[in-house]
């Protein structure tokens, strides 16, 4: 690494390149699936709705983000249409096509990339507000400064990079040190693997696991996300500092950061924010003699003067937006998954500062009875979150699952959220694009006559109680949370 190039960080340009721009197909993907059930025309949270507010306040509609969707009015037809064609672009940055080109082509391409997701998280409401949104965009927008084969990535952008790292590590650090009363008496994990919202298939043999390995798994994590981080800067060292120990230290940071994400991929399905933490470490990834070295005499270590002044700029616009998550990272008050500014750049990350102590889920069911309080209940079966007591969690991840998500935050609230009255309106309709949404429909198809909403606590089995019933989970009837719900919400058996 020397000032403007980073001549030993070839791997680590191709892995964040490529990497990202995985991330985006799958968010593309996720989105072309879901984003129309889900807030479309006809969806839960209708997208139009909200921009139509936007249209008619526009002093207040200055908290939405920019979209697209402001200047083209909204149809179902143009989401797909900007979905296509962002899993287009990825694909090609996959594959590396755009990077062949002079460095402007691959920039080209990932602001496309940001600005179209952009699009869609602004107008997203609650199914988007999730951290991993900014993270992708954010890790997009830098991306697009990385340049192209025919020169070293720049070096302030792998820089930059690392803060990106740093942010998300040591934020969700210090919101875990600064949260629950369980990261600090090492307890935490003890828990978190069954109460998670979204377990995987190796949750429960992780949760079954003695307690001293949890409480070395809290110490870790802790060692990862508070120490780890500052030695990501490590490299910079080797401006001054003759040797490869600098280097050897920012490859080793990136390794811990890599393993304990490892570790979480494994036991969860947290959508794409592990991937993405994977991949922007290998950002501190140096390989000696990785990248084509320019001759000495080489201006600007062989990268173009204009692309300087660009990355330059770059670099220096984030030392402003910074400032403020900067000191949000030192702050009592500590924001978690907080921008600052309306691109969604130069962010605050975190995570789980506390932890859920049990797992309450909510149960939808529903019955062709005419009369509820004799009715043969059958529940609707999701994707991902628990159900059916001997059915194994999914590997989901990186695909994230919304509705799934969205289930588990309800019980944390304190009342029901209007999307989820839309939700089982859509049930007693047999809406078929919310039912594709579902593992299983109990009806084929076809409409109930009444829903109701039953709550549950849920723990994992123990070994013992497994090798009786082969069950994954045990559950508790708690109550009966929505009393049957249907048309007009009265017992008339020919509605």
């Amino acid at each position: 690494m020397d000032g403007f190039a980073a001549v030993d960080f070839e791997l680590a340009r191709q892995v964040l390149q490529r990497g990202i721009a995985a991330l985006f197909l799958v968010a593309f993907v996720s989105s072309l699936n879901q984003f129309r059930p889900l807030l479309g025309e006809r969806g839960l949270l209708p997208a139009p709705e909200l921009l139509a507010w936007a249209a008619a306040n526009p002093s207040r509609a200055k908290l939405l983000r920019p979209t697209l969707f402001r200047r083209v009015r909204y149809t179902d037809r143009r989401l797909v249409a900007l979905c296509a064609a962002g899993i287009v672009v990825a694909a090609l940055l996959v594959a590396g096509i755009p990077q062949l080109g002079p460095p402007w082509l691959p920039m080209l391409a990932f602001l496309a990339l940001w600005l179209g997701y952009m699009s869609i998280t602004s107008i997203g409401q609650t199914f988007y507000g999730f951290g991993w949104e900014m993270l992708l965009l954010e890790a997009g927008f830098l991306a697009a400064f990385l340049g192209s084969d025919s020169q070293p990535p720049p070096t302030a952008v792998i820089v930059l990079m690392w803060w990106l790292v740093f942010r998300l590590e040591f934020g969700a650090g210090m919101i875990k040190i600064r949260g629950g009363r369980e990261w600090r008496d090492l307890t935490a994990l003890m828990y978190h693997h069954e109460t998670q919202p979204m377990p995987g298939p190796l949750s429960r043999q992780a949760h079954l696991l003695p307690t001293w390995f949890h409480r070395g798994e809290v110490l870790g994590n802790h060692f990862a996300q508070l120490i780890v981080p500052w030695f990501l800067f490590a490299p910079i060292l080797g401006l001054w500092i003759p040797g490869p120990w600098p280097a050897v230290v920012g490859n080793l940071a990136a390794a811990v950061v890599i393993a304990t994400q490892l570790w979480l991929v494994l036991t969860g399905n947290f959508a794409w924010l592990n991937w993405a933490t994977i991949v922007l470490a290998f950002s501190a990834v140096s390989v000696p003699g990785s990248g084509e070295r320019m001759p000495d005499a080489a201006p600007f270590g062989g990268i173009p003067p204009y692309w300087v002044v660009v990355t330059g700029v770059v670099a220096l616009g984030y030392v402003v937006l910074s400032v403020p998550a900067a000191r949000n990272l030192f702050s009592r008050r500590q924001l978690m998954n907080a921008s600052f500014n309306r691109w969604q750049l130069a962010n605050a990350y975190g995570a789980f500062g506390t932890v859920t102590k049990e797992r309450i889920e909510y149960v939808v069911e529903g019955t062709t009875d005419a009369d509820p309080d004799t009715a043969e209940w059958r529940e609707y079966a999701f994707k991902g979150k628990p159900g059916d007591l001997h059915r194994i969690p999914r590997q989901f991840a990186p695909y994230h699952l919304r509705l799934d998500w969205l289930m588990w935050f309800l019980p944390l609230g304190r009342s029901l959220e209007d999307w989820f009255t839309a939700f089982l309106v859509r049930l007693l309709e047999a809406d078929a694009a919310t039912l594709r949404m579902l593992h299983h429909d109990p009806f084929g198809g076809a409409p109930p006559r009444w829903v109701r909403v039953v709550s549950y606590r849920y723990r994992f089995t123990t070994r013992a109680e497994h090798r009786v019933s082969g069950a994954v989970w045990f559950r508790d009837r708690r109550h009966v949370l929505v009393q049957p719900l249907g048309f007009g919400n009265a017992r008339d058996p020919d509605r």
